[in-house]
């Protein structure tokens, strides 16, 4: 069910569960070079699909995602497969990153040490006034998004001005889209932007494990 990625060059001081948005799988460009940069700062990385991407892998034919619930129930299934003796964090790409902030607030689940989302889909694309924000309240735990500057599903001068309880904390990526690219004219590379999202996920997974042995 699990695909680890396990810390390369020291024990792991942390687990991180990483869920795939709703087009792309588990074995995405983006989630396997994101499970990697992660795994090399001293955390493990697991990577599953969800079942309707089972399914769509199985027959070769594109499926919708299913319904938040069953989405939901599928993640807290996962998570049985945690390694029991390090911190768990999980978090997703896009419709991942929104299933995993919307689990740390179930109680029948095991203990959530903080939540990353890279893309967090804050509203549909040209649709800024159909949030997706109103369990932001309940978050029981440190929640980071890594967002695109330009990302159509919540870019930087929208969310400035996006009044939220309990907001997450956002690290912007230069000029990135929902998957972190930026344009060539930016200067900035895909890699380079990929490779700073991972170290603001690693390093605030790492203050967190930190925080809690003081």
């Amino acid at each position: 069910m699990l695909q680890w990625f396990k810390s390369t060059g020291s024990k792991a001081c942390a687990q991180f569960i990483f869920a795939h948005g709703a087009g792309a799988g588990s074995d995405s460009e983006f989630m396997q070079t994101m499970a990697k940069l992660i795994s090399q700062q001293g955390i493990d990385v697991a990577l599953f699909d969800f079942q309707y991407m089972q399914i769509a892998k199985e027959t070769g034919k594109r499926r919708p995602p299913d319904r938040a619930p069953k989405l939901l129930a599928y993640f807290a299934e996962v998570l049985a497969g945690r390694q029991p003796e390090l911190p768990l964090f999980i978090g997703g790409k896009s419709m991942g990153g929104r299933m995993a902030s919307m689990l740390c607030t179930e109680q029948n689940i095991p203990k959530v040490a903080g939540v990353v989302a890279f893309g967090y889909p804050f509203h549909p694309p040209g649709k800024p006034e159909k949030l997706r924000t109103e369990h932001f309240a309940d978050v029981p735990c440190p929640f980071l998004v890594l967002q695109g500057e330009r990302d159509t599903f919540g870019n930087q001068q929208e969310l400035a001005e996006l009044e939220m309880v309990n907001p997450p904390e956002i690290k912007f990526l230069k000029d990135g889209d929902h998957s972190l690219k930026p344009r060539k004219k930016s200067g900035i590379t895909e890699q380079e932007n990929l490779q700073q999202a991972a170290d603001y996920a690693a390093q605030f997974i790492m203050n967190l494990v930190a925080g809690d042995e003081q």
